[in-house]
């Protein structure tokens, strides 16, 4: 039974991401409208029903049709942690709330579900590690930087969701208040095409699998798919490390659907 990914959405301005098996699917953040959401469903094929919305934080594009999923889907568990409740202005009923915290361990359907610690400016974010069957799917994005925990989650996942979010260069000249820019260039901000890059050799210094990694949350005004790319791969050919090879690189869209990645 196959482990299947795919991005509805990646982005300063909305993100959403679908893992499901033959009989399981969870959305990963619904930081787009719902009617793209279940569009989104729709286009892939997604013909199981959707068991759980694991929230990452409560900021505007990851959470932004929590409310309406929760009464379009009623049987559908909405995961979360405290801080990321009680900071989330979004109404959801309380039989869907779910509360977890950084750590914790479960099932959906047959997908295992585990929480760890990401490094933003929010209430008690967290990424997600999603395996089945042997393999793994990890989500590490809103991040400021890379931690010792992100990398032990990382190092194993067949597929890596890791932001690219900005250039340095373009974030630094562009017309972001200077307030934003040191927010976002912060540890707590998101992680730049730079350390993404940084990211993946310290990854295959551990560990040389074969792993598929999708340049996620690229910014509108301070990044661009080719830049990101380019960057990332610079930083891997300088350390020996080389696309096709130990890695398969994507970009993901910020506004569109991605190809479905099977495992």
């Amino acid at each position: 039974m196959s482990l299947r990914f795919c991005s509805l959405a990646s982005g300063s301005s909305g993100n959403c991401y679908l893992v499901q098996t033959d009989t399981t699917a969870v959305i990963i953040d619904a930081g787009i409208s719902g009617k793209k959401v279940r569009e989104g469903l729709e286009q892939t094929g997604a013909d199981v029903t959707v068991s759980g919305l694991l929230i990452t934080h409560e900021h505007v594009d990851h959470v932004k049709s929590v409310s309406t999923l929760a009464k379009k889907i009623p049987q559908m568990n909405i995961y979360a942690t405290r801080g990321t409740w009680d900071n989330m202005t979004h109404t959801v009923p309380e039989d869907q709330r779910r509360i977890l915290t950084a750590g914790d361990r479960f099932m959906l359907g047959d997908l295992e579900i585990r929480a760890f610690h990401i490094s933003h400016d929010a209430a008690q974010p967290v990424g997600y590690t999603i395996r089945h069957d042997e393999k793994q799917i990890t989500i590490v994005t809103d991040t400021g930087c890379y931690s010792e925990e992100i990398l032990g989650e990382a190092e194993g996942a067949d597929i890596l969701v890791l932001e690219a979010n900005h250039d340095v260069d373009m974030l630094r000249i562009g017309k972001y208040p200077w307030f934003l820019k040191q927010r976002v260039l912060s540890d707590v901000g998101h992680l730049s095409n730079e350390a993404a890059g940084r990211c993946l050799v310290e990854l295959l210094k551990r560990n040389e699998k074969q792993r598929c990694v999708c340049l996620a949350h690229l910014s509108r005004e301070n990044n661009f798919p080719e830049m990101a790319y380019q960057t990332v791969k610079n930083i891997l050919e300088d350390a020996d490390y080389y696309i096709g090879n130990q890695v398969q690189l994507v970009t993901l869209s910020r506004d569109c659907i991605s190809g479905m990645c099977e495992l």
